[in-house]
C-alpha cells in the first residue's frame, strides 16, 4: 500500500447516525446490520451513535473539509480497524459480529484516476494472496446485483476452498461520485471550477485467515505458508535430564542464530515436556518446519528435520541446516500454491446446459457458463441452486453462446459457485 502512496490514518469507532442517513437517502441498498448506542454516561444521547460498520461516511465527512483544491488530490488513506456488523449466524473468521480489516479510501480529480486506483488495488490483493498466502485467486468484476451498494463497479478476487466452495477474498470498489455528492466532497480544478471528486474504497479482512485455514489446513490443524508464518522454524529440544541438556540448548541457540542471520523466523521450544507433546502442538499451529535436536543428534552432528505440509522426516548435517531450510521454505510455499491451484483446475467445469449446471454446482465446483446479463436470471439461478455469480473474470474471452438458464444470447462466460 505504502509503495503506491497510501498513508495510514485512524477514524473514530462511533459514527453519528445522521451520517449514515445521508447515504441511505442517496444509495439504495446500503443498509448493513447496525449496532446503535443510545445511552452513554448514564444519559440518553441526543443523536444515536452507530458502532462502525464501515467508515465511508465519517471519512468522507472529513474529506469534505480537507479537500479544497486539485492540489490536495489524490488523497490516499488507509486504516486498520475493527468493524461491527450484527451477524445472526456467525461463522468463525468468515462472518462475525466484530472483525478486523483494512479499509482504503481514496479521492481523485478524474474518473480515469479512480478507475486506475481501483484496478491497481485488486491486483495488489491478487499478488498478496498468491505470493504470500499461496492461495490462487480469480480476479474479475462483480455483477450489478453482487457489487457494493453505491459503487459504479466492484472488482474482486475469488478463491476456491478445499470443499469446492468460493470465498470472496478481497474487493476494490470504484465509487464514482456517489459518495462525494451526499458528503459534498468538492475541489477547485485548474480553471477554478468546483467539481466533485471521484472515489474508491477497498478492503481485506480477517476472512483471509479463514481462507488460509480452509485452503491449506488438514485434520491435524493449521498448515501455514512460510511467507506469512510468524514462526517458520521451531527448534524442539529433546532433554534427558543430564548434563548433555546444556549442550543441546547451546547448539539450538547456535542454529537459531545462524538461521536468523539469513532472515528465517525461528523459535526454540525448551520446555520440559515430552517430544511428542511438543511436536503435536507445533504441528497443530502449522509451523512449516520443525527441527528436533537431542544429545544423540549432537553426537551424530545432525538433526531431524520435519516438514509440516507432508510430514516427511530426514536427518541432515548441522552445517547444512541453513541452506536446507531456506530451500525447503521456498519449496513448501510453492507446493502449497500448486496444490491449491490443481484443486481449482480439477474442480472448474465448463457447462452449456442447465441440467449439467445443476449437477456440477451440487458437487461444489466452480462453473464457467454463459449468462444473459439480467438480474432476473441471476436471482432465479441463485434461488434454485444456491449458486451466485462470483465474478466476470478479467481473462474471460469473448465467446458467443446461450445462457444456461434462459437460452438467450451471451458473449462470454461468467464464474458461478456456491460461496461462504
Amino acid at each position: 500500500f505504502k509503495k503506491t502512496g497510501v498513508v495510514n490514518a485512524y477514524f473514530p469507532l462511533f459514527i453519528a447516525k445522521s451520517f449514515l442517513v445521508k447515504v441511505y437517502e442517496h444509495v439504495e441498498g446500503f443498509s448493513p446490520e447496525l449496532a446503535i448506542v443510545t445511552i452513554a454516561g448514564g444519559k440518553e444521547l441526543k443523536e444515536p451513535l452507530v458502532v462502525r460498520p464501515t467508515s465511508e461516511t465519517i471519512i468522507y465527512e472529513a474529506y469534505s473539509r480537507w479537500i479544497q483544491s486539485h492540489r490536495d488530490l489524490p488523497l490516499l488513506i488507509n486504516q486498520w480497524a475493527n468493524i461491527v456488523r450484527w451477524e445472526l449466524r456467525p461463522r468463525l473468521f468468515l462472518r462475525t459480529t466484530e472483525f478486523l480489516w483494512q479499509e482504503g479510501h481514496t479521492a481523485h480529480a478524474t474518473a480515469e484516476e479512480a478507475e486506475e486506483r481501483t484496478k491497481m488495488m485488486v491486483n495488489i490483493y491478487k499478488e498478496f494472496s498468491e505470493k504470500y498466502l499461496a492461495i490462487p485467486v480469480i480476479a474479475g468484476v462483480k455483477s450489478e446485483s453482487e457489487k457494493f451498494a453505491g459503487a459504479l463497479r466492484t472488482y474482486t478476487i475469488e478463491a476456491m476452498m478445499q470443499d469446492g466452495k468460493a470465498l470472496q477474498f478481497a474487493t476494490s470498489h470504484n465509487l464514482g461520485q456517489n459518495f462525494a455528492k451526499p458528503f459534498d466532497v468538492k475541489f477547485l480544478d485548474e480553471n477554478g471550477e468546483s467539481k466533485f471528486v471521484w472515489q474508491t474504497s477497498w478492503g481485506l479482512s480477517t476472512r483471509s485467515i479463514g481462507g488460509i485455514i480452509m485452503t491449506h489446513g488438514d485434520d491435524k490443524g493449521l498448515v501455514l505458508p512460510p511467507m506469512i508464518a510468524p514462526v517458520q522454524v521451531v527448534i524442539i529440544c529433546i532433554f534427558t535430564g543430564y548434563e548433555a541438556d546444556k549442550e543441546v540448548l547451546e547448539k539450538a541457540e547456535e542454529i537459531k542464530g545462524e538461521l536468523e542471520k539469513n532472515g528465517v523466523r525461528v523459535k526454540i521450544d525448551k520446555r520440559d515436556k515430552r517430544l511428542g507433546e511438543k511436536s503435536y502442538e507445533w504441528e497443530r499451529k502449522g509451523v512449516p518446519i520443525r527441527i528436533e535436536i537431542g544429545p544423540k543428534d549432537i553426537t551424530n552432528d545432525s538433526v531431524i528435520l520435519v516438514r509440516r505440509d507432508t510430514g516427511s522426516k530426514e536427518a541432515i548435517k548441522i552445517n547444512e541446516i541453513v541452506n536446507k531450510v531456506k530451500g525447503l521454505l521456498e519449496k513448501i510455499q510453492n507446493k502449497l500454491f500448486d496444490k491449491a491451484l490443481k484443486l481449482r483446475e480439477d474442480k472448474t467445469k465448463i457447462v452449456d446446459s442447465y441440467d449439467d449446471f445443476k449437477k456440477t454446482i451440487e458437487n461444489n465446483n466452480f462453473v464457467l457458463a454463459h449468462w444473459d446479463g439480467t438480474a432476473e436470471t441471476e436471482e432465479k439461478i441463485k434461488q434454485e441452486t444456491k449458486a451466485t455469480i462470483r465474478c466476470i473474470p478479467f481473462d474471460s474471452k469473448e465467446e458467443q453462446g446461450k445462457c444456461v438458464y434462459s437460452g438467450k444470447q451471451s458473449d462470454k462466460r461468467v464464474l458461478f459457485a456456491k460461496a461462504y
